[in-house]
This record gives structure tokens, sequence and C-alpha cells, in this order.
């Protein structure tokens, strides 16, 4: 209970932890040599871990291990600018329109809790902060797909073919072979 009471204040308390998922995962950090427990043979809210020299250096070295970013993330909104594009009758510059309108929202929404905020609340701070610049970027996006969109409208392809699969290009460029 305290070290997830710890994970959600240290983390802003934007991402809740499980108490079941928190005991199964020292569990196995035990098991790997990572952390080490009382062993008063009690499992529950009272048992005590420590985390070992090993679990010392591998949390080091994940804490410099930058996250694989090499591909784009499964991302809804994108899904559905695609899946609206490929269906007959469907504007797909509305479904653009109305998610920009969302994504302003959400932004307003976390602006005001930003303000809101002690200034001491750091980790909260933070991920209002990369909540904001995330939320930008999507606005960013959705405003250069409607400006392709509409080059698209303007100057329509004279016979669209299917579309070329990306998953080959993203391995070239990362370097990637199948």
């Amino acid at each position: 209970m305290q070290l997830r009471q710890e994970f959600e204040a240290r983390t802003g308390e934007v991402w809740p932890l499980n108490v079941g998922q928190v005991y199964t995962t020292l569990q196995r950090l035990e098991r790997d040599g990572l952390v080490e427990s009382d062993d008063d043979g009690e499992d529950g809210p009272q048992k005590g871990f420590r985390i070992t020299t090993d679990g010392a250096d591998e949390l080091a070295e994940w804490l410099r291990t930058p996250p694989d970013m090499t591909s784009p993330p499964r991302d809804e909104l994108v899904i559905k600018v695609l899946v609206a594009l490929a269906l007959p009758g469907v504007d797909v510059r509305d479904v653009v329109q109305v998610h920009r309108r969302y994504v302003v929202e959400l932004m307003q929404q976390w602006t005001r809790l930003k303000e809101d905020a002690p200034e001491r609340d750091v980790g909260f701070l933070l991920v209002v902060d990369a909540e904001l610049f995330r939320l930008d970027s999507v606005i960013r996006w959705l405003d250069a797909a409607d400006g392709r969109l509409a080059r698209l409208v303007a100057d329509p392809p004279a016979a669209p073919g299917p579309a070329p699969s990306l998953a080959p290009r993203l391995r070239r460029r990362a370097g990637v072979r199948r």
C-alpha cells in the first residue's frame, strides 16, 4: 500500500496503480533478486521490501535507457482519420475538425488544472506540462492533416490506387530488416 501511495504521489496522482498488480510485481522482482523482503512469511500490506544492489543497478539503467520510439505508436485518432479517408460519403475534414475541437477543450481543462495547482506540486505540474505539449502536437498534426486534405480536394489524384504499406518504409528508416 505504501509503495502504491508513493508511486501515485510521485507521478502527480495521474496513473493509479492496482494493488494486486503491485504485489505481483514485487513478487517477480523478489524472484529476480532486484528486491528483498522482510521474509516474515506473510504476504500482504505489512510486508516490507527494499531494493537490492542489483535492483539499484537495474533501476539506474532503466532510468537512462530511452524508450523505443522508432515506430509510430498505435494512435486511435490517426486510425480514425485514415479510415474516414477511405470511406465513401464521409467528410474526413469534418472528422478532423470534430477531433480538433475536442482536443482544444481538453487543453483548456488541463490549463485550468495547471493554473489551480500549487507551484510546489512539481510532479503534477510536469505531468500537466507533458500532456499540454502532447495535445499541442495532436492539434498541429490535425492542422497539417486538414491542410493536406484541403490540397487533395483542390487537386485530386488522377486514379487513386491502393495505399502502399507503411511498415517496410518505417523498417528501412529504422534500419530493421525482415
